[in-house]
């Protein structure tokens, strides 16, 4: 199979490092004229330097803006008028007990990780309809259906991303535009790397032996038992947006190492 994304504009927010870096990586690849985006310019441009050692630096280029706000997500799209590929990975993560996360902490985590998706969802989805053509992936995760109790604000804006992309997929019928969800599992990005950090500077074991140690013992029902690589993560995002993916839509895609245990 090979997927060629020609001709085509995609979006991938928070995509500075992580799986939206390795998305990027693999859109532009395809042939897609990728904007990254990540919420400042010194990182915005530390990002494009990488990935044009990595794709073709023609089909890339990248917008600031901070997405945990109405008024950033209108910085990005009066930037980015319009894409026909619309990948919403932005969204953060960290481990907190239920009876100390505030109000602020909830309506934060709710601003960025859905309502980032709603509004930029909501901006780009007409277009792509009037053209026939569109693909929107929203980045959820197996914290969505397994709720972490360590994390259980986390948990909660995953499970609501699922219930956005399914409905917003039901909304499009019929248009030509397909929108999804990808659903990882425990994943070495940078952000996961950065909270196992100090046992990795404690024991000198790798990332990747720390990691697997933290899968075994937080997600005992993951099959592949170890963490994923964001590349692995985003060779599903670049297949749910091709053109060979056309009959996918309204779907929850899992790359959870078989961490939910379930058949369905």
């Amino acid at each position: 199979m090979r997927i060629d994304l020609t001709n085509h504009t995609a979006l991938v927010t928070g995509s500075t490092h992580g799986i939206g870096f390795a998305t990027a990586v693999g859109l532009a690849n395809a042939g897609a004229q990728v904007i990254i985006n990540g919420r400042h310019t010194e990182s915005v441009d530390a990002a494009l330097e990488r990935l044009s050692h990595q794709a073709p630096p023609e089909n890339l280029w990248g917008v600031a803006a901070d997405l945990s706000t109405a008024e950033g997500c209108a910085a990005l799209t009066a930037r980015v008028p319009s894409a026909d590929i619309l990948v919403n990975n932005v969204g953060i993560f960290g481990p907190k007990d239920f009876f100390d996360v505030t109000d602020e902490d909830w309506q934060h985590f709710f601003e960025l990780n859905v309502m980032s998706a709603v509004r930029l969802s909501r901006h780009y989805a007409p277009a792509m309809a009037d053209t026939g053509w569109g693909r929107i992936v929203f980045v959820s995760s197996e914290s969505g259906l397994n709720i972490p109790t360590e994390m259980i604000h986390y948990g909660f804006t995953k499970t609501a991303m699922l219930s956005v992309s399914r409905g917003l997929a039901k909304r499009m019928a019929g248009t030509g535009v397909t929108v999804n969800a990808v659903l990882p599992g425990p994943t070495l990005s940078e952000g996961v790397t950065a909270m196992l950090n100090e046992e990795i500077e404690r024991t000198g074991r790798s990332a990747e032996e720390v990691s697997r140690d933290f899968v075994m013992e937080h997600r005992p029902s993951s099959i592949i038992q170890r963490a994923a690589t964001p590349e692995e993560v985003a060779n599903m995002i670049v297949y749910a947006v091709s053109e060979q993916a056309s009959a996918t839509t309204g779907a929850a895609l899992r790359v959870d190492g078989g961490v939910v245990d379930s058949i369905a």
